[in-house]
């Protein structure tokens, strides 16, 4: 009896000691997102533009969370929220790309899984209505990293992704960009995008579907995840830069500058900004060197911005830790941006620099 009452206690000692702690180290999910960093003061946005990137930004951030809640994985977390945000004309990704010298939407995304390193990217997409999700493809059914042009489209539509006609991304507000930076470089303007809607006699300023033309938004969109598995992801899609030329690619498909995620580095990073700069600096990679050598994910951030900035790059970044512990940083007024966690269930959104 002495004996059992001993293995009984040392059941209960051993179960006193798995379980609870088990249960209090298990990851909790966290999600944040970027909408793109940039010139973005309260006196450009109208009171109808300032809510509608809120609204964007929350449900993007929702789409995410509900994933992560349902015990779904980081990857599936990023490109669900990112596969709204292309869709929506508010930001340079997808739909709201904006428009090369050319007159084209040439579209980059890329993906990176923390848990073994694998990553896709894509580069130059013209007819996929949904770029990250060519990204995960490449990743996961290619031997290969990144596609790019015509090819990635191909591959794409051989995924059965969805092509659409080149003018599904055309939006007014980023073809009157482009026809500024145009005009104030005395470059030439190209013929309206065949299939385009008819030019509007006038575009109301406070037009809630469309940025001002002057926020010069360095254009991307992006997420990074913790998943309860304890697994982080990151994801990255973009219109590039306005009146880009000569296939321009910048830092969201270079694994390593614009996107990156490591378990092992205790990292998952996204980036908007200055792709030139962020691609001299290595940006998204150093931030995790940088964590995995003891920085908190905020000084890592913050430090690796400032040192793109230094070469004269401008933008901004959001990292998750393996805490699930979310950072922003930025060398701009603004980056559209938010956050959501198991903790933290309520979305919490933010654009100017000086808010929390």
């Amino acid at each position: 009896m002495c004996n059992l009452k001993l293995y009984a206690l040392a059941g209960l000692a051993a179960l006193a000691l798995t379980t609870p702690a088990a249960a209090q180290d298990a990851p909790r999910w966290s999600f944040a997102i970027h909408g793109g960093a940039g010139v973005i003061e309260r006196a450009n946005l109208s009171p109808e533009q300032d809510a509608a990137y809120r609204a964007a930004l929350t449900r993007a951030l929702e789409a995410g969370a509900e994933v992560l809640r349902n015990g779904g994985e980081a990857l599936d977390a990023v490109e669900a929220a990112i596969r709204l945000m292309e869709d929506d004309p508010l930001f340079n990704a997808g739909r709201g790309a904006v428009f090369t010298a050319a007159g084209r939407n040439e579209l980059d995304a890329a993906v990176m899984n923390g848990s073994d390193l694998s990553a896709g990217a894509v580069a130059g997409l013209t007819t996929t209505r949904h770029p990250i999700a060519a990204a995960r493809a490449v990743m996961e059914q290619s031997p290969h990293v990144m596609l790019i042009g015509t090819g990635a489209d191909a591959f794409a539509a051989s995924q059965g992704l969805e092509q659409v006609d080149p003018s599904f991304f055309f939006t007014e507000r980023r073809w009157q960009g482009l026809v500024k930076f145009l005009t104030d470089n005395n470059l030439p303007i190209p013929e309206r995008p065949a299939g385009a809607p008819p030019a509007p006699a006038a575009i109301a300023d406070n037009d809630a579907s469309a940025p001002p033309l002057n926020e010069r938004k360095f254009g991307t969109v992006g997420a990074v995840a913790l998943d309860s598995r304890g697994h982080l992801a990151a994801g990255t899609s973009t219109g590039g830069t306005t009146g880009k030329r000569w296939g321009r690619v910048g830092d969201v498909p270079v694994i390593g500058a614009g996107t990156y995620a490591s378990n092992r580095d205790g990292c998952a990073v996204s980036a908007t900004g200055d792709g030139e700069f962020y691609i001299r600096a290595s940006v998204a990679r150093d931030i995790c060197s940088r964590i995995a050598h003891g920085a908190t994910g905020q000084v890592a951030a913050q430090a690796e911005v400032d040192d793109a900035l230094s070469l004269g790059g401008y933008g901004g970044v959001v990292v998750m830790d393996l805490q699930g512990r979310p950072a922003f940083a930025m060398t701009t007024s603004g980056m559209y941006r938010g956050r959501v966690s198991a903790d933290q269930p309520a979305p919490d959104v933010a654009i100017y620099a000086d808010e929390e």
